[in-house]
C-alpha cells in the first residue's frame, strides 16, 4: 500500500529512521503503519484514473 503523511506531519519510517516522502511504499502486513493509518498521522495515496478513451461511432468510425 502506499501512503503519505498527513498534512503538516512529518513521519519516519521505523526501520530507515528517514522521513517518508509523499509516496511511501509500506508493507501491509506492518502493524506500525496500521497504527498510523489509524491515528491519522499518514493518509492513504489514491491512484489516479486511466484516462478514458472516447468509444468511436461502429457505423462511421468517428469518435463521438
Amino acid at each position: 500500500m502506499k501512503i503519505k503523511p498527513a498534512p503538516g506531519l512529518k513521519v519516519r519510517d521505523p526501520v530507515t529512521k528517514l522521513f517518508i516522502g509523499d509516496e511511501h511504499e509500506a508493507d501491509e502486513r506492518d502493524l506500525y503503519w496500521h497504527c498510523r493509518l489509524r491515528d491519522g498521522d499518514v493518509v492513504p495515496v489514491v491512484a489516479d484514473a486511466e484516462p478514458v478513451e472516447p468509444e468511436t461511432s461502429w457505423t462511421s468510425g468517428e469518435k463521438v
